[in-house]
Parts: structure tokens; C-alpha cells; sequence
């Protein structure tokens, strides 16, 4: 409801506004008023101001007769006699040349003095923001249309100031949008907002998401920060920090459920100006370069407040956000409902495989999840527009809000500069382009009228390929999924990718492999960081001391990204549980990691070598896997994440199952303590013969059909040669299959099996059912054609128990029968 009396006021208080007030003082405005109102009582800090009215706006006009210029200047704009920047530059200058109504200015000025004495100084400095009456609306999502000054001091700079943003409801740009949108340009008022300045020209500020803007999963928050003043995050200019957390875990108590922190480039802050200019742009110093804008306390407490924002709001929110450099206080200076990822169809969303690629050009962020094939334009200047080539992939330094012309134009977008919540990546969702934003140097690698691939569909990290890659894409709707009493889970090891799969009615993760994480995102091998000092290799300790700058402790980098990588993982089906296997590489993969060849030894047949539980428990490896079980920790008891239950892989008899599990209790991961689950990979012979025996250390056993099928036939299954013999429908395999869950299951042990047969094969599936497996877990491009085929499975008679269909006596019959 619109608060009575404020329609007759040429100036009021932000906090005598609420949401119900967009007519009187525009969205932007009407949602300050409504934080100061409801959300400061809850500890949101939002800087005191005021605002005109848009009867201010009609006052200023009316008595410098614009109304008919603005008129006849739009009518021959529709006419087509004159071009749009002609148009917007003649009403412009109308606006400018005009003089405040007397009235109008003795109310700005009065407030002004006000906003001063009540921050204890005679000239205060400000921020004015323009807040259009249409902007800000569900249905209205292209935000910052008009002009915003930062550090305006003094009555007369703030009446000047007024008048900018007053002209600024004509730029081109506004002027095409409310033509696209279908707004009457006479029925759009403008409201000035003025507020007390934030000092983070000396502190810090970004934006904020209630919502993952790229993936729409609605359970994380995603803050972008960089140093000084906030224009550069929002236009983009600036590589800022990201960090991403876990809402439901926020106020949980002794939890601090950060998930993600990325350290930005930031090689430039935006300050007051020194040479008379509002502001300037000035240099990073390398410290500020290395180090995260935000401390973990801040990321948590900005996160509740965002949290706390959205359960008012009653919808995703877009939130930008400031640090007084003075003071260290944190401010909300803007919030508005998100547009983008809160309205599409969660139902239906596409996939894509890319089959064959080029090399790999230049990367960066990810925007829209798609990929795009086509002819670079790059363009240096939006001025430029002449040049562009309808369906190009535009490339550009970054974007403003005067490109977006240009970019309705392109099939996709390159930028070297701006992070996920920038122009470029914010209006590229409103549209539905994929771009790739912050690649650093695009502009240096890419070249007009070149063929190139922008493949924003493999996980945070964006792509640019060279030539025309081959790619298929896939409708996946979700909307008509059978249940199953058999749990179907999904495969994941990508963290980066992990996001877009929120969406499916998975039954958790019944696979995160622990070495993807350690392989692609850590790099070093864990040894090398627990005997950094006796390296001997020392290129690669140059390296790791590249990757590890800001850690004091370099075993604390891999402790810091391995949990935050899995929380990526577990997040995505909380509270569903989620089996992480711990790092099952071979030695001559430990070995390719960053320093790994001195600390693995080298063999003719890795397969069965020295890998998995023997390496836990040995003196070549045991410091390293205290470092997995840290991450484990910290995932569990500080993230808190206590879905996540632990897997040992190629555990090769029960005696080193005991001599694992024990090491596991030293290092604080009891087995039965807060709910920990341990299972056992279940890929040897020697699982499924002395199951009864596992099963006394173990919670559950996973098949792994690949090595399972290749111990059991004798059958390397890289060996091409053999490759037709390769069968995971074996007779001999599938008794393996069918002993070891009549087994387990009388012993209280789950049984759940990962790979690619049962997508591939309906009557493995089914004979699965029919055995009573716990859980079927697949690759997440697989899991609807799964999900079938238990479904079907299960409707011709199936498994009714979710428990062993034969007894273990009687598995060898019963497979020979079969």
C-alpha cells in the first residue's frame, strides 16, 4: 500500500517510505525505505537519506516547459526523422538547461543540510541515485538505466547533480528500453535518491545474488567484492572476489557453511577523485591483489543479512552492499528482486556435450550455460555499433549499459574484464546469451571475422575453443518422473559443474570422486605440501608457492579447497547424502601432480598396485591422507555438511579395512560419531567372497562394476584387444553382484552400485532391481533414462523390499539358474 501523504511532498525520508511507494519515489528508493523501516531492527545497516518525488521530477519540468519538447522530440524519433541520439541528446540538453523551481530547491537544500547535521558534518558527502518510477519492477529487469554520482559534497554540486540524473532518464539507452518494454516515456517520473557516502574508497563493496544468477540453485548466496567504491563490480570493470554460501546452514549454530571463495584480480579501485573529479580509477597494490577483499566473518555475516532480505522480500534478491573503510562497517545501499533465474522454468532445462573441439583460446567465467558457434566481432567502443556483424560473438574490453544495443544483436559475449554479477554477465542472462566474462586478455587472443566455440556449459569455468566445435544439445523435463523404492543417485566430481544439477529428483550422490578435486582444482600433490621445505624439485615448489599465496600453511591450501569443493558437491542435494570416495589415483597419476614424483614409486601395472587403503595406512602416504581426512572434517563439523558419509576405495582385506578405520578414528572421523557413515568400494573379488567380514567395518558397500568386471574376467578394460570381452552383464559378474547384496543386506550393510550399464542396459537395470540393490548411481545426462528403467523394473514385479532378493546360500543357484 502506498504511504498516505507522501504524493504532495517534493522531498521525503527514505525511511518514511516503504515497497508500496514505486510511483512516488521509484523502486530503488521505495525498497531503501522499506530496509530502513522493517530490516534495520534486525541488525541491516542501510546509510540514512532521502528523496524527490516524482512530483519533483513534473515540477522541475513542468515549469521549464518540457513537456512539449520531450514530446515533439519522441514523435519525430517515431516519425523516423531523426536518429535516436539525436533525440535523447535534444531532450538532454533541454534538461540541463534548466532551472530549479525555487520551491524544488529550498526542499533539496533543506534535507541536504539535515542529512548533514545529522552526520555530524557541515557538508556531507553523498551518493545520488536516479530511481525511475518504471525501473526495479518484476516485469522491468534492466537495472541502472540512469545515472548514479558518487562523492557529491555541498548544495549547489547536489543540485547540479539532481539535474544529471534528471536528464539521464533520456539517454539512448532508456530511451530504447521503455521503447522495448512499452512504457509511455510521458508516464515515467524520476526520483532522486541521496544518501550519506559508504567509505569504501577506502574499504570495499560489490554485489550480491540470494540466488546463484548463473545455475538459479535458490539454497546458495553469491557475494562478488573488489576494493574501493562499487561502480567497477557492477560495470564490470574489475575482476572481484567470489565467494559463495549455504543458506540453510547459516544460523545453524557453531557452522560457518562458506562453500567457495575465489580470489579476484582486482587491479583497480575506484576512489574520490584528487584532480577535482567525483572519482578516479587508481591501482591495486599487489598485497590487496593477493589477498580477499572480505574476511570469513564478514562473508557470513553479509550472507545472513542477504538471507535475511529475501524472507522479507519473499523472493530472490539482488543486493549490492559496501564496506566503510573508516569504520569497518558493512551497508546494504541497494536491494531489488532478482529477474533472471526466480522466473524461469525449473521443469526444462537444456544440456550440452561437446563431442570435438579446437584448442583452447582464452577462459573466464561462465555465463548462461550454453554454447555458441560462430564469427568473432570485436569491437572497441559501443560507438562502433556501424561495425557489428548481426550474430557475431561480440568481444569487448567490458560492457556498460550503453552496449546493450550491441549485445541484443550478438549469438554470444567475450569480455577480458568482470565477474558473474557484472553488466556483461547480467544482461547476457536477460537475454539468453552465453558469455564469458573476466578472461583477461581476449581482446589480445581473439580477432574479428575468426571461427570460434564459447562453451559456457561445463561448469563455472568458461571456454573459448577455436573453429567450430561439435556439440549436441538435449531438452531434459523433469516434470513427469516416476518414483522409485530404488534410490537413483547421481555421479559428480566436477564442484565447479556440480550447481547446474540442483534440479534433479536425484536420491543424493552416490559417487564424488575425491581426486577430480584434487586433480583440477588443487593440482598439488599432498606430500609435496606436508615436505615443502625438502622439496627437491624446484620449479615445482616455485609453482606451489605461485598456488598457495596467502597460505602461511601450505597444507591448509589443500584442506581449504578440497572441503570447499566437495561442499560444492554436498550442497547440491542437501541433506541427501552424498559418498565421497577418498582419492583412489594410481602412482603414476599421483605422480603427475605438482611435485609428485618424488613421493611415488614406479610400476609396471598401477591398476593393482600401490593405490587406494594401502596407501592410507602406509608411511609413504599416511601425512597425505591426513590432509583428505581434514578436508572430511571440515566439510563435516565446521561447513557443516553431515550428509556427507565416507568411502574407501580397493580395500583389499579385512584387515586393512580395520587398520583404515582405525586410522580414520586418529584423525577425528570415528565411524558411528555424529552420524558418520564409512563404506567400502566393493570392486575386488575379495569384497564379494568375504563380504561377511567388510561388512563388520562398514556401513555399505558401492559396486564399482568397472574394476569388479575386470578382476573377475581377468580383463584389463583399457585393453582394446580385449575390449569385446569386456562385460559387466558377465554371468560370473553379475553372481558377484547378487552374493554381495544377499550378504550384506541380513548384516544391515546398504548396497549401491555406480556405472554406466544400468543407462545402457534396461536388463541390467532390472536384474538389479530384482537382486534388491539399495541404490543405482549414474551420470546426471543418464539419471531420466535410469530412473525408467527402475521404474519399469520395479512396476513388472520387482524388488517390493529394497532388501536382498536371494539368500546367500542359495546366490550361486540362483545366478547358475538365471
Amino acid at each position: 500500500m502506498p504511504t498516505q501523504g507522501l504524493e504532495e511532498k517534493q522531498v521525503v525520508w527514505l525511511a518514511e517510505c516503504g515497497r508500496g511507494d514505486v510511483a512516488t519515489v521509484g523502486g530503488k528508493n521505495a525498497s531503501l525505505g522499506e530496509m530502513l523501516n522493517s530490516l534495520t531492527k534486525k541488525g541491516i545497516q542501510v546509510p540514512d537519506g532521502f528523496a524527490t518525488t516524482s512530483d519533483a521530477y513534473w515540477s522541475f519540468i513542468d515549469d521549464n516547459a518540457l513537456r512539449p519538447v520531450i514530446t515533439d522530440a519522441l514523435n519525430d524519433l517515431q516519425n523516423g526523422s531523426v536518429s535516436l541520439a539525436e533525440t535523447g541528446k535534444r531532450i538532454r540538453s533541454a534538461i540541463l538547461r534548466g532551472t530549479w523551481p525555487s520551491d524544488t530547491a529550498e526542499a533539496i537544500g533543506a534535507a541536504y543540510e539535515e542529512l548533514s547535521r545529522r552526520g555530524g558534518r557541515t557538508d556531507i558527502d553523498v551518493a545520488v541515485r536516479s530511481s525511475a518510477t518504471a525501473e526495479d519492477l518484476p516485469d522491468a529487469s534492466f537495472a541502472g538505466q540512469q545515472e548514479s554520482l558518487l562523492n557529491i559534497t555541498g548544495k549547489d554540486a547536489l543540485l547540479v547533480a539532481c539535474r544529471r540524473c534528471f536528464a539521464s532518464l533520456f539517454t539512448d539507452r532508456a530511451i530504447s528500453y521503455r521503447i522495448a518494454k512499452g512504457f509511455d516515456h510521458m508516464k515515467v517520473a524520476l526520483s532522486i535518491g541521496v544518501q550519506a557516502m559508504v567509505r569504501s574508497d577506502k574499504g570495499a563493496s560489490g554485489v550480491a545474488f540470494s540466488i546463484d544468477p548463473e545455475s538459479g540453485f535458490d539454497r546458495v548466496i553469491v557475494i562478488n567484492a573488489a576494493w574501493g567504491l562499487g561502480e567497477n563490480v557492477v560495470q564490470g570493470t574489475v575482476d572481484p572476489d567470489e565467494y559463495v554460501t549455504f543458506k540453510p546452514l547459516l544460523e545453524t549454530s557453531g557452522y560457518r557453511p562458506i562453500v567457495e571463495k575465489l580470489l579476484g584480480r582486482k587491479e583497480q579501485k575506484m576512489i574520490y577523485g584528487t584532480d577535482g573529479s567525483e572519482t578516479e580509477n587508481v591501482p591495486t597494490s599487489k598485497a590487496e591483489q593477493a589477498r580477499y577483499v572480505l574476511s570469513d566473518d564478514d562473508i557470513l555475516s553479509l550472507s545472513r543479512w542477504i538471507a535475511t532480505i529475501e524472507d522479507h522480500y519473499g523472493c530472490p534478491m539482488d543486493v549490492e552492499w559496501a564496506r566503510d573503510g573508516e569504520s569497518g562497517e558493512l551497508f546494504i545501499v541497494q536491494a531489488r528482486p532478482e529477474t533472471v533465474q526466480s522466473r524461469r522454468d525449473t521443469s526444462v532445462f537444456k544440456t550440452y556435450t561437446v563431442k570435438s573441439k579446437g584448442k583452447v583460446l582464452t577462459t573466464g567465467s561462465s555465463v548462461g550455460g550454453a554454447i555458441v558457434a560462430g564469427k568473432v566481432c570485436l569491437l572497441d567502443s559501443p560507438d562502433d555499433i556501424e561495425q557489428f556483424v548481426d550474430g557475431s560473438i561480440l568481444v569487448a574490453t567490458n560492457t556498460d549499459p550503453d552496449w546493450v544495443p550491441v549485445m541484443k544483436r550478438a549469438a554470444g559475449i567475450i569480455t577480458d574484464h568482470g565477474g558473474r554479477t557484472s553488466h556483461a554477465a547480467i544482461v547476457s542472462r536477460e537475454l539468453g546469451l552465453p558469455a564469458i566474462v573476466g578472461t583477461g586478455d581476449a581482446t589480445h587472443q581473439l580477432h574479428s571475422r575468426q571461427d570460434v566455440t564459447v562453451s559456457c556449459a561445463e561448469g563455472a569455468e568458461g571456454f573459448v575453443y577455436e573453429g567450430i566445435a561439435d556439440f549436441e544439445a538435449r531438452d531434459v523435463v523433469l516434470d513427469h518422473i516416476a518414483n522409485t523404492r530404488t534410490k537413483v543417485m547421481l555421479n559428480l566430481a566436477n564442484p565447479a559443474a556440480a550447481f547446474r544439477w540442483w534440479q534433479m529428483p536425484a536420491d543424493g550422490v552416490g559417487l564424488a570422486r575425491m581426486e577430480f578435486v584434487i586433480g583440477n582444482h588443487i593440482r598439488i600433490h599432498p606430500m609435496a605440501l606436508v615436505q615443502h621445505e625438502t622439496l627437491r624439485d624446484q620449479a615445482a615448489r616455485q609453482e606451489i608457492d605461485v598456488l598457495t599465496q596467502g597460505y602461511d600453511d601450505k597444507t591448509e591450501y589443500f584442506v581449504d579447497k578440497l572441503s570447499q569443493g566437495l561442499a560444492r558437491i554436498a550442497a547440491t542435494v542437501y541433506p541427501k547424502p552424498v559418498i565421497v570416495r577418498m582419492s583412489d589415483f594410481k602412482t603414476n597419476e599421483y605422480a603427475n601432480l605438482i611435485g609428485g614424483t618424488q613421493f611415488e614409486p614406479h610400476e609396471d601395472n598401477p591398476m593393482i598396485g600401490f593405490r587406494g587403503a594401502s596407501r592410507y595406512t602406509s608411511p609413504q602416504y599416511r601425512d597425505g591422507f591426513a590432509l583428505e581426512c581434514r578436508a572430511i572434517r571440515r566439510l563435516r563439523d565446521e561447513l557443516g555438511f553431515t550428509n556427507v558419509v565416507m568411502m574407501i576405495p580397493f580395500c583389499r582385506s579385512p584387515e586393512e579395512a580395520r587398520q583404515v578405520v582405525d586410522v580414520l578414528a586418529e584423525n577425528g572421523l570415528k565411524r558411528g560419531e555424529r552420524q558418520l557413515e564409512i563404506y567400502v568400494m566393493c570392486e575386488i573379488p575379495a569384497n564379494v567372497i568375504l563380504a561377511k567380514d567388510f561388512a563388520a567395518h562398514f556401513d555399505g558397500f558401492s559396486i564399482g562394476s568397472n574394476d569388479l568386471t575386470q578382476l573377475t574376467l581377468g580383463i584389463d578394460r583399457d585393453c582394446e584387444l580385449l575390449a569385446d570381452l569386456f562385460d559387466e552383464q558377465n554371468d560370473a559378474v553379475k553372481w558377484m553382484i547378487e552374493r554381495v547384496i544377499a550378504t550384506a543386506h541380513p548384516l544391515g550393510a546398504k548396497v549401491g552400485i555406480c556405472g554406466q550399464a544400468p543407462s545402457d542396459h534396461p536388463e541390467f537395470a532390472e536384474f538389479l532391481v530384482d537382486c534388491g540393490i539399495d541404490s543405482i548411481s549414474v551420470t546426471p545426462d543418464s539419471f531420466i533414462t535410469v530412473k525408467d528403467h527402475v521404474a519399469a523394473a520395479e512396476q513388472r514385479g520387482g524388488s517390493t523390499s529394497g532388501r536382498g532378493a536371494v539368500e546367500p546360500e542359495n546366490a550361486q543357484i540362483a545366478a547358475a539358474e538365471a
